[in-house]
């Protein structure tokens, strides 16, 4: 299994139990194609560096999952037909998911003052 992160923007006039909705309907999604999610962030409405779609505005939600690379392709396609989401990215993560960022940079500043 691999460790994907796919970040997704929802349009601005999703609020409440719509936003709601939609990101558990894209939770539901991972889960039916047999995806492991490790962790759900929503970032919140944030005003977008340039706009997509006529918006500058959007809701981000950070997920970090493990799959076979076979369900990218599904995951990807219901996004694309969701019109309430405007923009989405997923890529690989090589090294897997840490879960606390702050504990992956000590460690790497750790193994630097051993190595010296």
């Amino acid at each position: 299994m691999r460790t994907y992160e796919n970040i997704m923007i929802v349009h601005p006039d999703k609020v409440g139990d719509e936003y709601n909705a939609i990101v558990e309907k894209f939770k539901g999604v991972l889960s039916d194609l047999n995806a492991n999610l490790l962790k759900v962030d929503e970032w919140g409405a944030r005003k977008l560096v340039y706009p997509v779609k006529k918006q500058g505005r959007g809701s981000y939600v950070l997920t970090v999952f493990e799959g076979e690379p076979t369900i990218i392709d599904e995951f990807e396609r219901r996004l694309r037909l969701d019109e309430s989401i405007i923009k989405f990215q997923t890529v690989q993560l090589e090294k897997g998911f840490v879960e606390d960022d702050s504990a992956a940079a000590a460690e790497e500043g750790q193994g630097a003052e051993e190595e010296e």
